[in-house]
């Protein structure tokens, strides 16, 4: 079997502290804490979670955006985090991020031209009637016209922004992409479209892909596998299909049963959390969900569970996976 195109192992991200009002200070947030999994070449891995979990801090650390506090981070073969400026630099031709404000990622002092082309700038690719030649065919690309070359982001809609934002993570032709809920402030109409975007992008192009979402509805349609996060923790990776048909952590369960359904009269159970998610700051000892999990014993407050791998490809973090039946 060949190597991952990405391998994550270990990783974590921390920040200090801030001081209160009297001058106390505060622990350090756990945003990302011990995190490990692999994306295969061509595949694409959804990371799933409430808002708070550390998901984009994830993808941010993992193209060294963010600097992580520890762990490591090999992209075919190489250790990212040990690079230095000149060869990250380089790298990051093979890797893009799509952010999830498509208006805030665009200058609005900037024509589409420029947003586009100062990418192959950058990096050397092409100049005068090349790139604009490049520029139209990545709007194109992306379902826009050629028209809109000259235009400024305010022109144009919350989909189209965010299609421009996706043809610019293109225009270098990337092995891996980050999409950082690129969805997530768009109208439910205008997010399947973006959704089948990515769909025909990714069998045109065989992208790999790490697309990051709290809403597992969405997630369901592009990708390959799924990570669950909590509090900047794994707590179960499946196939899609597995994860689905059958949720093994109660995170899960609670996640699923709260994502919209096609059929509205379909009977589902609905599984409400009680109170919020925890401070990173603080987290809870033992397992990190115990405080809301409503499977949770005593031993789960005390012991943290390992990612185990219960069947091929299926890790579970949790001390009662066997016991409990999935829902049907």
């Amino acid at each position: 079997m060949s190597r991952p195109l990405v391998e994550v192992e270990g990783l974590a991200k921390h920040f200090p502290g801030r001081r209160g009002l009297l001058g106390l200070g505060r622990g350090a947030i756990r945003a990302v804490d011990g995190v490990s999994f692999s994306i295969a070449r061509g595949e694409v891995v959804g990371l799933v979670g409430e808002s708070g979990s550390g998901k984009s801090t994830i993808g941010r650390a993992v193209l060294r955006l963010l600097e992580p506090t520890a762990g490591s981070v090999c992209f075919d073969g190489v250790e990212v985090t040990r690079l230095g400026r000149g060869e990250l630099r380089r790298l990051r031709r093979r890797m893009q991020i799509v952010f999830q404000d498509p208006y805030a990622s665009l200058d609005p002092r900037r024509r589409v031209e420029d947003l586009i082309g100062d990418v192959l700038d950058i990096h050397g690719l092409a100049s005068g009637a090349a790139r604009r030649a490049r520029v139209v065919e990545l709007l194109e690309q992306v379902g826009l016209s050629p028209e809109h070359v000259d235009r400024y982001p305010h022109q144009f809609s919350g989909g189209q922004r965010q299609r421009i934002g996706i043809a610019r993570a293109l225009a270098v032709a990337p092995d891996f992409v980050v999409a950082d809920e690129p969805v997530s402030a768009l109208d439910v109409s205008v997010q399947a479209q973006i959704v089948n975007l990515l769909v025909e992008l990714r069998r045109r192009l065989g992208l790999t892909m790490l697309f990051i979402s709290h809403d597992l509805a969405v997630v369901e349609h592009l990708c390959d596998r799924v990570i669950v996060l909590y509090l900047g923790k794994v707590m179960e990776i499946a196939p899609a299909a597995e994860i689905y048909a059958a949720p093994r952590h109660p995170y899960t369960r609670a996640l699923l049963s709260a994502a919209p359904q096609p059929d509205p009269d379909a009977p589902r159970r609905r599984i409400l959390l009680s109170g919020d998610l925890p401070s990173p700051a603080n987290p809870p000892p033992g397992c990190v969900f115990s405080t809301r999990c409503p499977s949770a014993t005593e031993r789960c407050r005390r012991e943290e569970p390992a990612l185990e791998e219960k069947s091929p490809g299926r890790f579970v973090a949790c001390l009662r996976a066997d016991e409990i039946d999935a829902p049907g």
